[in-house]
């Protein structure tokens, strides 16, 4: 009797188990809103959903390109490109992600595609902290907004952060550390350990043609979608609740006081909260005009794009703990020095 009782409850529990975690969480988090904030519940499915609606194309297109280089075999020719020279590839990187058009979750995909791919790290890297700094429309609404000067600042940030962060990776991964960036959940597991720099193995880029490169090409693809889906969807999840609970001008509005600590908790604010740079440009033109100090406002500015609350969450579940601390790291050592430099330059 005793066995059949603990079988019962026991089959219960193996599916949960199975049951993905996020998934599962994302499932209790809707189901509780429901049940006990019913008109928040819908407010965060509709923008959880259109959220993710607006990062399909970027996700749809990283997806596919990750499953297609893998699938041909070009991961061993693009970290042999790569590796021949990166310190280029890094100014390179840094360049390209300065005007590129992602934001902080928006460059996520792109950035898994980048590493299941065999791109080395500090590359990536260089690319990752620069690309959702600036962008085209984010540099004419920010001229409009809060002038050109701060613009420019904000500009040359994103350019300098980007070498900064590429730069200071390669110096520690010449110690042996980040030898395998990737979750094993995600790719190839880690790819940067599987990719051998200088390997000569023939391409085939024709991938429909072959059954067994279309069967790579779809395993790749449906294991990198899922991944990254659940992850985005919970992160977007959670940010309704921040745009709901934390109103961003209660947040703003306490970086406006002329104090010796309000770089470090300009910075502080944020690199975990919600704001993305086009919010964040009225606000910031506003406290600007109340007395403001620049160095702060660049600092705010700058550690909110590289890394939101739910960007970190999306970057955490991509990337090995190392890798995700470093990340934070570079964020917050990052924006404090663009922001103490600015208010060095401006003489304040």
């Amino acid at each position: 009797m005793t066995e059949l009782l603990m079988t019962a409850l026991g089959r219960p529990l193996i599916a949960v188990r199975r049951i993905d975690r996020v998934w599962l969480a994302l499932a209790l988090l809707f189901a509780g809103l429901f049940l006990v904030m019913p008109a928040q519940g819908r407010a965060s499915v509709v923008f959880t959903l259109d959220s993710f609606i607006r990062i399909l194309p970027f996700l749809a297109i990283s997806v596919i390109l990750a499953a297609w280089l893998h699938a041909a075999g070009a991961d061993r020719l693009i970290a042999t490109v790569v590796g021949r020279a990166p310190a280029v590839a890094i100014v390179l990187a840094a360049a390209a992600g300065a005007f590129s058009p992602f934001c902080s979750c928006g460059v996520v995909p792109l950035i898994a595609a980048l590493l299941a791919a065999g791109v080395p790290l500090p590359v990536v890297m260089a690319f990752w902290v620069s690309s959702p700094i600036m962008d085209p429309e984010m540099f004419v609404l920010m001229w409009v907004g809060v002038g050109l000067e701060l613009t420019l600042a904000k500009t040359a940030a994103a350019f300098g952060l980007g070498l900064f962060g590429g730069f200071a990776t390669l110096i520690v991964m010449g110690t042996g550390a980040f030898a395998r960036p990737l979750r094993a959940a995600i790719g190839c597991g880690g790819c940067a350990a599987k990719v051998e720099v200088g390997a000569t193995a023939p391409l085939h880029w024709a991938v429909w043609r072959d059954p067994a490169q279309r069967r790579a090409f779809a395993r790749e693809a449906r294991t990198a979608a899922l991944f990254l889906a659940k992850w985005l969807l919970l992160a977007f999840a959670i940010e309704s609740l921040m745009v709901a609970w934390v109103p961003a001008e209660e947040i703003a509005r306490h970086l406006g006081a002329d104090t010796p600590w309000a770089l470090p908790l300009a910075v502080a604010v944020g690199v975990p909260t919600y704001l993305n740079g086009y919010a964040a440009i009225p606000l910031i033109g506003e406290l600007l005009d109340m007395g403001m100090a620049p160095g702060a406002a660049l600092a705010f500015l700058v550690a909110g794009g590289i890394t939101s609350l739910p960007a970190a969450m999306a970057v955490f579940a991509l990337v090995r703990w190392p890798v995700f601390l470093w990340y934070l790291g570079l964020a917050l050592a990052g924006s404090l020095g663009v922001g103490a430099a600015y208010q060095g330059w401006l003489g304040l």
